[in-house]
């Protein structure tokens, strides 16, 4: 697919981030665009902006949906037919996702469910309602958001049990989907996004996905949760915090990685859209997603290890864990 001009993207996840840079990019090729998140504010915001980026005769529509739900998920594919008065899309990006459920064993089993089926759940039922559509076009491509975290099954400082399971899940579908689609459906192409550390609020978005309220105004439960979440991450004893630090570093901490990240949003996307055109079915994004990736081939072993010297030169600021 050498250009977007003139096609139909569906983008999930589209409030904020990689999504809303996605629509934006997209929009700006003169490719129309249906995207959904479950905040209908930073919709409009993306609506917006792509509005005004868009070029031709590209035409954006927001939709307020929940991935994780399927029933949600087809009345969003029935709203993209109504409103686009399409038959076909040409390509979906299933982007959306949430962090929690770091730890299978002391995270609460809720914090783990849903972060698993917004992930993978919501990657699912994207897949199943829109590749009909797909398969109607004359020329589409399923993009699909894994992570490094996809082919590493950690994060610095932390687990990432829930993460890590859906991320490893979405990159062996995607990667079985390139033998169905070339047996079924050969003109509808495979794209695996591997992203490493991307300026994006996920970390912010994700407390609130998991129900969390406003950094300023945390129950005494969300206090104690988010000061293990603080230890893990930073490294400092439970004693040493109060609850005003923690609520200072839990704000910090989702800051920093927005506003600290090696690549941006908008530059991940365009190494994504790239890769679309260029045909790429495997699309690393970002020094470290490449790093880890011939780390990971090298010696797999190796960084499981505690004080990974791998690790600690792909991550030199970040504490690890048996890093002291």
């Amino acid at each position: 697919m050498r250009s977007f001009t003139g096609k139909l993207a569906v983008v999930t996840g589209g409030g904020t981030g990689m999504g809303r840079e996605l629509v934006a990019q997209l929009a700006a090729d003169g490719c129309s665009v249906a995207t959904c998140d479950i905040d209908e504010d930073t919709l409009a915001t993306t609506a917006e902006r792509a509005g005004k980026a868009a070029s031709g005769d590209a035409r954006i529509t927001t939709h307020h949906c929940d991935v994780s739900d399927a029933a949600q998920v087809a009345r969003f594919r029935d709203e993209v037919v109504e409103r686009h008065r399409t038959g076909h899309i040409n390509l979906l990006f299933n982007n959306a996702g949430i962090a929690g459920g770091g730890s299978f064993i002391t995270s609460p089993q809720d914090e783990w469910e849903r972060t698993f089926n917004v992930c993978w759940g919501g990657m699912y039922n994207c897949s199943r309602a829109f590749m009909p559509l797909l398969i109607a076009s004359d020329e589409g491509c399923l993009v699909n958001t894994s992570s490094v975290n996809g082919f590493w099954a950690s994060g610095p400082g932390m687990p990432s049990t829930a993460y890590s399971a859906a991320k490893f899940a979405i990159k062996g579908f995607s990667e079985a989907m390139l033998m169905d689609l070339r047996a079924n459906a050969p003109h509808v192409r495979v794209a695996l996004v591997m992203p490493g550390h991307i300026g994006t609020d996920i970390v912010i978005n994700s407390r609130r996905a998991h129900g969390g309220s406003d950094d300023g105004d945390m129950t005494p439960e969300e206090i104690e949760a988010a000061r293990a979440f603080v230890v893990a991450t930073a490294g400092v004893a439970a004693e040493e915090l109060s609850d005003t630090e923690v609520r200072e570093m839990v704000k910090a901490i989702g800051e920093g990685f927005r506003d600290n990240a090696p690549l941006s949003a908008a530059d991940a996307v365009t190494v994504i859209l790239d890769g679309v055109r260029a045909g790429t079915w495997r699309i690393l994004v970002g020094d470290d997603a490449h790093a880890l990736d011939a780390a990971i081939r090298a010696d797999p072993l190796d960084l499981y290890t505690p004080g990974s010297p791998t690790l600690a030169s792909i991550f030199p600021n970040v504490r690890l864990p048996g890093r002291h």
